[in-house]
């Protein structure tokens, strides 16, 4: 099958690129600049170029949608929350001839507002952290709000007249400090929702749907994150699917109705035990090649929705594996050394020496590098060339 990978710098999209193509497909990678991670990898069989998704996205549109007619693609994968969106808002300049394996635009949305799935997820009877909604600057804060609290928008990204911008979500110890946070918050970013933080380890259950049926799932934990205090996953390793995050997971999709893939993420809270819902992504996740290489082969489960359906048992994996993504681990060895020792993880005692050597060890017989990888090596030279010479 010819495929179409949006993003080509997004460690997810060279992800797939690797799957997609060790399984034959002729995997077409795009993206706003080139070379990308992604294009330069053997199994890219052609690069191709985009206007920025973030300020045009109706130019990204319209070269997606001649790409794939010029050159006879097949079925299309975007992976960034933006482009996600954007192609399922726009399925119809790509359907029928193109296959986009995704949920529609508005289960999409709906799945992506935070404050929605809060409700959704109340209603549903999955466990959410205390949550308040707070809809403008100067609504009243509530009395009884727990500090440190936590101020999280309504989405991660707003389309604004300037284009697509980010929300940040934001802490606060206070209620003077939460005061001052909401005044100088932009109004895209309400309404937000004001949390008590749940102290504990995150808990993602990742998925991939056939029209309502889950036909993949998989679970791992994260080791080490950039920053290290909560963040992306630098090295992580692949655990049991724990029984009742999936069964929460699986309340919110079935009430979705969903359709492609998705990660629903929790936390587990320290002082009752249960997973609290976090948020769903309704896209392809950063530490995707970790299931791939446990066995859970995600992309091509997902591309063969696009053959009339998934049949059989869903995938196994191996618990155990483990996953590192080197120039990220690096780089939260740096934050790590760096920060005073009241701003570590609180289960980590290690001190700079421990951590120092825990980075340096380089291999063992589970561990997995995401980047480098030795058969497929130009995507971390081309990674390396950009932190050395930046320029």
């Amino acid at each position: 099958m010819r495929v179409l990978v949006t993003d080509g710098d997004n460690r997810a999209a060279l992800a797939v690129t690797r799957a997609l193509g060790h399984r034959g497909h002729e995997v077409l990678v795009a993206e706003r600049r080139s070379p990308s991670l992604a294009q330069t990898s053997r199994y890219c069989t052609k690069r191709l170029v985009y206007p920025d998704p973030v300020t045009d996205d109706q130019g990204f549109v319209n070269s997606l949608a001649a790409a794939v007619s010029d050159e006879a693609v097949e079925a299309l994968l975007p992976v960034a929350d933006i482009t996600t969106g954007l192609v399922a808002a726009n399925r119809d300049r790509f359907e029928p001839a193109c296959q986009v394996p995704f949920a529609d635009a508005a289960t999409i949305a709906r799945a992506s507002d935070k404050v929605e799935m809060m409700r959704t997820a109340a209603r549903l009877g999955v466990p959410t952290p205390r949550t308040w909604y707070c809809c403008g600057p100067e609504e009243a804060i509530p009395p009884d709000l727990d500090y440190p609290a936590v101020i999280k928008p309504h989405r991660s990204r707003v389309r604004t007249e300037a284009g697509w911008t980010s929300c940040s979500v934001g802490y606060a110890g206070s209620r003077d400090e939460l005061r001052a946070s909401l005044l100088a918050r932009p109004g895209h970013e309400f309404p937000v929702m004001l949390q008590e933080r749940i102290d504990g380890p995150g808990v993602g259950i990742f998925v991939c749907y056939d029209r309502g049926k889950m036909v993949a799932v998989f679970s791992h934990r994260r080791l080490r994150e950039k920053p290290p205090w909560g963040g992306v996953s630098v090295l992580c390793e692949s655990t049991e699917v724990p029984a009742d995050a999936k069964d929460y997971a699986e309340r919110l999709l079935a009430d979705l109705s969903w359709h492609g893939v998705a990660m629903v993420e929790f936390k587990r809270d320290v002082r009752d035990g249960l997973p609290k819902l976090m948020e769903i992504n309704a896209r392809f996740w950063g530490s995707l090649q970790l299931a791939i290489d446990a066995g859970v082969d995600f992309p091509n489960v997902l591309l063969d929705t696009c053959r009339g359906g998934v049949g059989g048992p869903m995938p196994s994996f191996r618990p155990g594996v483990q996953s590192r993504w080197l120039w990220g681990d690096f780089d939260s060895l740096l934050l790590r050394l760096r920060a005073h020792k009241g701003d570590w993880p609180a289960q980590d005692g290690r001190g700079r020496l421990g951590a120092i050597a825990q980075f340096l060890r380089a291999g063992g017989k589970n561990l997995h590098y995401d980047n480098p990888r030795r058969d497929d090596v130009r995507p971390w030279l081309l990674e390396t060339r950009r932190r050395l010479w930046p320029w």
